[in-house]
């Protein structure tokens, strides 16, 4: 790898459980939105990203100008559908009971006791 250049991977989820990946090789320098216009991924415009996505690199929330370093990872986050916690709701509605998390209760102790 030379100094004049970096390697960036650029990740987006246009929908549920679909990934698009891209990697580049890009000059030292460049910037977040700068990757994902290279990365052909979204559309940026004159005026940057859509607004109803942010960018992050390696799940850090960064502005569109914030220089990336060599082995960085890009972002592409679109904005949540339903409100994680009201999801939980209605999936317990629907459902009438919790997801099992797979966990024992604390006083479990693998044995019958007599």
């Amino acid at each position: 790898m030379s100094a004049e250049t970096i390697a960036v991977e650029v990740v987006y989820s246009p929908a549920p459980r679909v990934v698009q990946r891209r990697a580049l090789r890009l000059p030292a320098g460049t910037t977040v939105v700068d990757a994902v216009a290279a990365s052909g991924l979204v559309a940026v415009g004159p005026t940057g990203v859509d607004p109803a996505l942010s960018l992050s690199v390696w799940g850090r929330l960064q502005p569109p100008q914030h220089p990336l370093r060599d082995r960085d990872r890009v972002e592409i986050c679109r904005g949540l559908v339903v409100d994680p916690k009201e999801a939980r709701r209605l999936r317990y509605r629907r459902d009438g009971v919790r997801r099992r998390q797979g966990r024992r209760p604390a006083d479990f102790s693998g044995t019958r006791s007599r």
